[in-house]
C-alpha cells in the first residue's frame, strides 16, 4: 500500500500542477490581473471557481474572497483589479467550463491531502523509526525504490546512500568520473542545511542511520520511535559537530539509552495490559452474582 500510495502522490502533483498551468492560461484571457496577485496554484483554482465573471464581483465578494486567501487585503485587491482589468469578455458556456475544469482540480487537490495523511499514518505503522528520522514521504519512496522494508533493511548503507541515482552512477562508472553522493536522501532537510562541502559525508552518515532505523523497523516484535527520535538527534548532533566542532555522543551510548527507554516502555505496556486482563476477569466474576 505504501508503495502505490507514494506513486499515486507523485502522479497527483504532476497532474495538479499541469491542470493548474491550463486553467492560467484559460482564465488569464478573461482575468489576466489575478495571476499576479494570486500565484499560488491552489488558491488561484479556488478563486477562478469562485469569481468566474469579474463584472460580478462587489464588495460583497471580500468576505468569501477573504475565507478562501485568508489576507483581506489580496481580497480587496482582486476587487479593485476586477473593475479595471484589460481581459476580454467571455461567454457563459466558457465561464461554465472553466469553473467545471477549476472544481475537479479543486477536489483532485483535497484527495491529495486526504492521501498525503493516509500516506502518514501508514508509514507511522510499518515503519515508526524510519519515519521519524527522515520523514513519510522520503521514507516511503526509499521503500517504494527498494521493493518492501525487508529489501531496505537488507541493503548496505551504500546502497541505500545512492537509491534514486542508478542513472548517475553508471554514468559516473562508465566516464570514470565523480559517483554520485546522494540520490533520495538529497530530498531530506539534513542535507539542505548541510555545508556545500559536507554533503557528502551528511549523506553517507544518514544513510547508516536509515539503515539501523530500517532494520529496526523490519525485525523488531513491538513498534517504537524511540529508535527513531535517538537517531534524528545523532544526525542533528553530526551537523552541529561540522558547523561548530563539538563533539557528539558515541552510536554504543546513545543505542544503550535508546534501549533501556524501549525496555521500560515495553515493562509500562506490559502492566496495563495486565492491569486490564485482570479487570475483565473480576467483570467475569461479577456478572453471575449479579444474575443471581
Amino acid at each position: 500500500m505504501i508503495i502505490q500510495s507514494i506513486a499515486l502522490l507523485d502522479q497527483l502533483d504532476k497532474d495538479i500542477n499541469t491542470f493548474s498551468m491550463r486553467i492560467r492560461e484559460w482564465y488569464s484571457y478573461h482575468f489576466p490581473e489575478l495571476v499576479s496577485i494570486v500565484p499560488e496554484n491552489h488558491l488561484y483554482t479556488k478563486c477562478a471557481e469562485y469569481v468566474k465573471d469579474r463584472k460580478s464581483l462587489s464588495e460583497e465578494s471580500v468576505e468569501p474572497l477573504t475565507e478562501i486567501l485568508g489576507d483581506s487585503e489580496k481580497a480587496q485587491a482582486i476587487i479593485d483589479a476586477s473593475k479595471m482589468s484589460m481581459g476580454m469578455d467571455i461567454s457563459p458556456v466558457d465561464l461554465i467550463n472553466i469553473q467545471m475544469f477549476a472544481g475537479r482540480v479543486v477536489a483532485l487537490s483535497n484527495y491529495r491531502k486526504q492521501i498525503a495523511e493516509y500516506l502518514h499514518t501508514k508509514m507511522n505503522s510499518v515503519a515508526p523509526n524510519l519515519t521519524t528520522l527522515i520523514g513519510d514521504q522520503v521514507g516511503a519512496r526509499l521503500i517504494s525504490k527498494a521493493g518492501s522494508l525487508t529489501s531496505l533493511a537488507k541493503y548496505p548503507a551504500s546502497t541505500l546512500q545512492i537509491l534514486g541515482a542508478e542513472k548517475a552512477l553508471f554514468r559516473a562508472l562508465k566516464t570514470r568520473s565523480n559517483t554520485p553522493k546522494y540520490g533520495l536522501l538529497y530530498h531530506s532537510t539534513y542535507i539542505g542545511r548541510a555545508g556545500l562541502k559536507n554533503k557528502g559525508r551528511i549523506s553517507r552518515y544518514l544513510a547508516n542511520k536509515c539503515s539501523i532505523a530500517s532494520r529496526i523497523d523490519c525485525f523488531s516484535e513491538t513498534q517504537t520511535t524511540i529508535y527513531g527520535e535517538k537517531l534524528r538527534q545523532q544526525v542533528e548532533d553530526r551537523l552541529k559537530f561540522y558547523e561548530t566542532g563539538d563533539i557528539p555522543m558515541k552510536n554504543i551510548d546513545v543505542m544503550k539509552q535508546a534501549m533501556e527507554e524501549a525496555m521500560q516502555q515495553e515493562q509500562l505496556s506490559a502492566e496495563g495490559s495486565a492491569k486490564k486482563k485482570k479487570k475483565k476477569k473480576k467483570a467475569k466474576k461479577e456478572e453471575p452474582m449479579d444474575e443471581d
